[in-house]
């Protein structure tokens, strides 16, 4: 990470910015236990009814569940329904 991200990130957590502040920091919505939404992401690496693994800028967000379906995606964000029973972060290295 370069110095002046890794600056901007300490001044919001100083500052108790959240994360939106900074451009290209990915953001994980969960509503209750049916809904996923995930901005700034790279696209989708693993998809199955069971498990949906998105690529986002540090890793992976894992979503696992019952019945779940790609609901809509762009570019900017995507939407995760279904039954989800966990939502998990793999960081990268």
């Amino acid at each position: 990470m370069g110095r002046g991200r890794y600056f901007l990130e300490r001044l919001a957590d100083g500052a108790d910015l959240s994360g939106e502040s900074l451009p290209g920091v990915p953001i994980v919505e969960i509503a209750g236990d049916r809904r996923v939404l995930i901005e700034n992401h790279f696209g989708v690496k693993e998809y199955s009814r069971e498990r949906i693994t998105v690529k986002v800028k540090y890793g992976f967000v894992c979503v696992c569940g019952c019945h779940l379906e790609l609901m809509r995606m762009t570019a900017e964000q995507l939407v995760i329904c279904g039954r989800i029973d966990s939502v998990t972060v793999q960081r990268r290295g």
